[in-house]
């Protein structure tokens, strides 16, 4: 049958599984919104206050759910301003599909009303990206990039459609997902083009050394990375740690991979790393990384990184294999499958004199519980005990996120949602936003600053008028806190360019958009606000005053060897 290029789009989107998409109308972009409107009883639009926090809330929902999240804007600004949260998926290899329409044909290239090259701009930091100048394409090209986005390695995909293309006509013939391989121009493209959409087959030889290095071991250590999380292989991991009787050491990327509570974990590693975490990767003599990037956040100093070890590196990316750590022996393969054929490889080990050593280290900060002010722990605590165990926690990036990690236990994928590899402030709202939507019957938070919450809080409007619960938790200092911390450490104290001293009131703010807010100074002020927000059951906002120069420990310099604490 014949439809419009905006019409097929709804169409393909429906064959996808797609119930919600995120997004802000423009010119270009409107026969979108046009066909979206005779489609709003299958297909959810939420409306953002910023194209950016669509794209966070689109990334949001896509790390919550595991599904691929999906998000409309126009062209110009519009797209323009997506471009954080494109950059912010690349990272973190969330699959994400954006959809924005261009200029018509007649006006690419002639620095039309709101043109712009974004297919150029936006190549760096999508896993692909497409202009669409023909309707016969638009289908193919839709499933291709839901494709693309989920497989592998995942990771964001853009799809820019001439505005003339929306409007025109041509045949369409619906095509259900698991035919998607076998019917049509896709079958023979994805056939081509197999390895962007196969998850590569790990090789038997190298599964049998890594074994043989295992059962030779005395020391091991795991490190639990982001590709466990994207691959959802938690269970074979927490299975795997368990039967080679290792710690299990957590990246930022990877809460929630393994369980927090788990009695191997040993906390997160790296620059503001356990003590715990950080002592076994210098003392260990094998190092198996599962879906990690060895970023400089983790090996500050590849050369001195784990110098005791043999390194093993599994991932489905092969490009990461040696990037940024030397290592002695790798898998490629997707996490879930890799562990799966470890587990029915590996006889049960035990390695206890390993494990006493690294667990006579610190795996969690102590502060000093009888402060006059409100301590990290004491907030994090305070929301833990009072908060479901499964509650689904979304962070800004500061000092904020740092102790959330550190201090929040993550039980499963999906629950940490956080910008790990672009530390992108004004994340975190947009992104809790989305993961509410995505999981209606879940209690969602948000861990910000003062410094990030700015960044974002207009996205209290989308929270009210949507009437999600999620309550947002300020750590409020009155600075940028990380950047002040590294003045504090590193440059003299030489304050520049990080007091916050000024507005809003953030209770204020959260009355002025229709929610609830509390501004807190001690443990029985906050205990009495997360009650009252629970009770209230609609947006609230948590204004948590802490000290200025209170710090997240541990620290270790960027370069440095990983044990070289500035401060313990």
């Amino acid at each position: 049958m014949k439809m419009t290029g905006a019409k097929i789009l709804m169409e393909c989107l429906l064959e996808q599984g797609v119930d919600t998409v995120f997004g802000y109308p423009g010119g270009t972009v409107i026969n979108l919104y046009d066909e979206l409107y005779k489609y709003q009883d299958k297909i959810r639009h939420v409306l953002t206050s910023h194209e950016q926090g669509a794209s966070h809330a689109a990334d949001g929902y896509a790390r919550s759910t595991g599904k691929v999240g999906v998000c409309f804007v126009t062209s110009g600004p519009g797209a323009t301003n997506i471009i954080t949260g494109l950059a912010t998926a690349h990272m973190d290899s969330s699959p994400v599909v954006i959809i924005s329409c261009n200029v018509s044909e007649d006006l690419i290239g002639k620095d039309s009303f709101q043109e712009v090259d974004i297919t150029g701009i936006t190549m760096p930091i999508t896993k692909c990206n497409y202009l669409v100048k023909r309707v016969e394409d638009l289908a193919d090209i839709v499933r291709q990039s839901f494709a693309i986005a989920r497989s592998g390695r995942p990771g964001p995909v853009f799809i820019d459609i001439l505005s003339n293309v929306s409007a025109a006509e041509c045949e369409y013939e619906p095509v259900a997902q698991e035919h998607h391989s076998t019917t049509g121009k896709l079958a023979s493209l994805m056939q081509r083009a197999s390895h962007n959409f196969e998850s590569p087959k790990p090789n038997m030889d190298d599964i049998n050394k890594l074994v043989e290095m295992i059962r030779e071991s005395r020391k091991p250590l795991l490190i639990c990375g982001g590709g466990v999380v994207r691959s959802r292989a938690d269970k074979e991991f927490n299975e795997f740690a368990d039967r080679i009787d290792s710690p299990v050491a957590i990246t930022v990327m990877g809460g929630g991979g393994f369980r927090g509570r788990n009695n191997l974990t040993t906390g997160m590693i790296g620059m503001h790393g356990s003590q715990a975490s950080n002592m076994a990767c210098d003392g260990c003599d094998l190092l198996i990384a599962v879906g990690c990037r060895f970023s400089n956040r983790v090996a500050l100093d590849p050369e001195t990184f784990a110098k005791q070890a043999k390194i093993v590196h599994i991932d489905i990316d092969r490009s990461e294999i040696n990037k940024n750590v030397k290592t002695d022996h790798h898998i490629i393969g997707d996490a879930k499958d890799v562990l799966a054929i470890l587990n029915e490889q590996i006889e049960q080990q035990h390695h206890d004199e390993w494990k006493e050593y690294v667990f006579s280290f610190d795996t969690e900060t102590i502060y000093e519980e009888e402060s006059d002010t409100l301590t990290p722990k004491q907030i994090t605590k305070a929301i833990a005990e009072l908060l479901p165990q499964d509650t689904i926690v979304a962070t800004d990036v500061g000092q904020h996120q740092m102790w959330a990690i550190q201090h929040f236990h993550f039980d499963y994928p999906g629950q940490l949602i956080t910008s790990g590899g672009l530390g992108t402030m004004g994340f975190g709202l947009g992104a809790a936003i989305g993961a509410q939507m995505g999981n209606p019957d879940k209690r969602v938070i948000h861990i910000t600053g003062d410094g990030s919450f700015r960044m974002n809080c207009n996205e209290l409007a989308t929270e009210q008028y949507y009437d999600l619960p999620i309550i947002t938790f300020v750590f409020n200092n009155g600075a940028l806190g990380m950047v002040r911390q590294w003045q504090t450490l590193i440059k003299g104290k030489r304050y520049s360019a990080t007091d916050l001293d000024r507005g809003p009131d953030f209770v204020k703010l959260a009355e002025a958009y229709g929610l609830k807010g509390s501004r807190v100074t001690t443990v029985e002020e906050l205990e009495a606000a997360i009650k009252d927000a629970i009770e209230w059951n609609h947006g609230y906002v948590i204004d948590c005053a802490i000290e200025m120069d209170e710090m997240v420990r541990p620290m270790v310099q960027g370069g440095k060897r990983i044990t070289d604490f500035i401060v313990k």
